[in-house]
């Protein structure tokens, strides 16, 4: 057996262990044959192999101490047990973070990171356990910023994804609230698609279900728009109250949805001060200031200004819709295509 053995032991915060009362300073010895686990005194010779039998706790007191007696070990760890053994010395707890830790400035357990309050992170700033990436506050994270757990992607408050943003679990596309995801943006699960709310889309932007196409409110269908089950065709669209030879996706590609599509809401402009009426300069008496007032014309006002401004082309192309009624788009829209 070896004698005169240095290690480290930890204490309750009254310098007790197991009922017995230690001091500082002191030597104590029992008249017994140590064995680990059994009896005599314990300690171990790498500070952080303590705390597996002592909670990780500034409150406790660690000290430096040395076995000047019979020594026993046991081979799973540096846990040794003496029947004579000296407590040499307090250790701060500064001192036992940076004994139990490779990294610097750390508040946690054996990190070889850097500034972790978690424990076992080869990362840095990590409040969660056992990530290798950098500031997670959830644990075994690979990536970076996350609050999930074990996430090899970024900014995760999800579980197990290895893409980004996710809320959502498993899934390796990015900004999933759903589960199982390989597309982006889903609520629902199982997409390889990309902002469906439903489950099981290869396609995207599907609120239903098991669709190869996109857009789809109904389930198993290989089409686009589709509100029913198991079709293939996409359906004809009410145009002006009247059905129409076009499907949706007519109406997405068309030269007419397109130039409406900068047909204004509200109408704001500047007018500079040397441009305003005497009733404008009154009403806005905060133009000798700003050097001009932000004028707001109304959105009927504003939509037919911005039609009658339009060319003879764009006009026909809009007018030449099917099923065409300029009593219905005027009263849609506010505009008068007849002036």
């Amino acid at each position: 057996m070896d004698k005169h053995m240095k290690g480290y032991k930890v204490f309750n915060s009254d310098w007790t262990c197991r009922g017995f009362q230690f001091e500082v300073g002191k030597i104590f010895e029992e008249d017994v044959t140590p064995v680990c686990c059994d009896r005599g005194f314990h300690f171990c010779t790498k500070a952080v192999d303590c705390f597996k039998y002592y909670n990780f706790n500034p409150n406790n007191k660690v000290a430096e101490v040395e076995a000047l007696g019979d020594i026993d070990t046991q081979d799973d760890d540096s846990k040794c047990c003496t029947n004579k053994i000296h407590i040499i010395r307090e250790i701060s707890w500064q001192e036992v973070l940076d004994l139990v830790n490779m990294g610097k400035a750390c508040t946690g357990l054996c990190n070889s990171g850097n500034r972790n309050s978690g424990d076992w992170n080869s990362g840095n700033r990590n409040s969660g356990n056992q990530n290798s990436g950098d500031c997670n506050s959830g644990n075994q994270n690979s990536g970076d910023w996350n609050s999930g757990n074990r996430n090899i992607g970024f900014c995760n408050s999800g579980d197990c994804n290895s893409g980004n943003r996710n809320n959502g679990n498993w899934n390796s596309g990015d900004w999933n609230s759903g589960n199982w995801n390989s597309g982006n943006y889903n609520s629902g699960d199982c997409n390889s698609g990309n902002r469906n709310s439903g489950n099981q889309n290869s396609g995207d932007c599907n609120s239903g279900d098991w669709n190869s196409g996109d857009c789809n409110s109904g389930d198993w269908n290989k089409t686009y728009f589709s509100n029913g089950c198991f079709n293939t065709e996409s359906t004809k669209i009410f145009l002006f109250n009247k059905l129409s030879d076009w499907t949706y996706q007519d109406w997405l590609n068309s030269d007419a949805r397109y130039i409406l599509m900068d047909c204004p809401s509200n109408v704001l402009f500047w007018i500079w001060k040397d441009d305003m009426t005497d009733e404008e300069k009154a009403a806005h008496p905060e133009y000798s200031v700003t050097g001009g007032f932000l004028n707001h014309i109304e959105k009927e006002t504003g939509r037919q200004m911005w039609w009658d401004g339009l060319s003879d082309i764009k006009k026909n192309i809009v007018m030449h819709l099917p099923n065409f009624d300029k009593d219905i788009f005027k009263e849609i829209t506010g505009i008068d295509v007849e002036g």
